[in-house]
């Protein structure tokens, strides 16, 4: 484990209060790194995401966002002196802008009037919290998400009347917003043309340079060979994590989708069930 790493987990394991969850996982990623995050439905990719949020348990190992660290015991510290630790770190950093998370699917309707930027600017709120209106740097800060995603000349227009993919990109927007060191993606690639899907690769590939650190749960092999650094494959436990040349091998991603037919080749991974994007 590296000082410099954004995320560390450590024997760690996430578990829903009703059972159910993801386990044995012990990888890091560093600044300016992408991750993919690759497994079979209900493997706990979901999970994983939201253990890093705060908003499933830890109940193995220890977790260091930044420079605080949470263990299974559910205490919080601070990975070096001097500096409070919150009640969950995840939760804490997730509240003050340090990770930015976009979820599988959004709820928000399309038929609700309220427009792109006033969706991006709600990226802004954890920072404002409920007494402060935005300002100019929150404005600034809307400005340049929108540019980043290839947008800022919809900033105006209703969310409802974008396609899905300008919608799917307005939700990153409004996850960059908070300026995060760490984003966390979730199955992003679902649906889009690959128009929208092309200009998500070049703004996760910008991220990337600018120093971000991305952990994006894909079934999009694609995607890893062409913006991620690292793999993490999990099925209820962690199976292999390392380069993408090492780990997505035909005999692990065989052993990862237990029982599942499965065909890879240099663009896809193909598993009943699934779509190949």
């Amino acid at each position: 484990m590296t000082d410099s790493a954004v995320l560390r987990l450590d024997g760690v394991a996430f578990t829903h209060p009703g059972g159910g969850g993801v386990s044995g996982l012990d990888f890091e990623i560093a600044p300016g790194e992408a991750v993919a995050l690759i497994g079979p439905n209900g493997a706990g990719k979901s999970t994983l995401l939201k253990g890093v949020l705060g908003l499933v348990p830890l109940t193995a190992g220890r977790m260091v966002v930044g420079r605080s660290a949470t263990d299974a015991a559910g205490s919080a510290r601070a990975a070096s002196p001097g500096t409070p630790g919150p009640a969950s770190a995840g939760d804490d950093h997730a509240r003050n802008g340090m990770i930015g998370f976009l979820p599988q699917s959004a709820e928000l309707d399309p038929d609700f009037p309220i427009s792109l930027e006033q969706v991006v600017m709600q990226g802004r709120f954890r920072r404002l919290g409920f007494l402060r209106w935005p300002g100019r740097a929150d404005r600034e800060a809307v400005r340049l998400a929108l540019a980043t995603v290839g947008l800022a000349d919809l900033a105006k227009r209703r969310f409802g009347e974008l396609s899905g993919g300008q919608r799917q990109r307005g939700l990153l927007a409004r996850a960059l917003a908070g300026d995060p060191t760490l984003l966390l993606l979730d199955e992003p690639f679902n649906g889009l043309d690959q128009q929208n899907r092309d200009a998500l690769i070049d703004t996760l590939r910008a991220l990337k340079a600018q120093g971000v650190a991305v952990l994006v749960s894909t079934h999009d092999l694609e995607l890893a060979k062409l913006v991620c650094d690292t793999v993490v494959l999990v099925n209820g436990t962690q199976l292999a994590f390392g380069p993408v040349a090492e780990v997505l091998t035909l005999g692990n991603v065989q052993e990862c989708f237990d029982g599942v037919e499965v065909e890879l080749d240099e663009h896809t991974l193909v598993v009943p069930g699934h779509e190949g994007h």
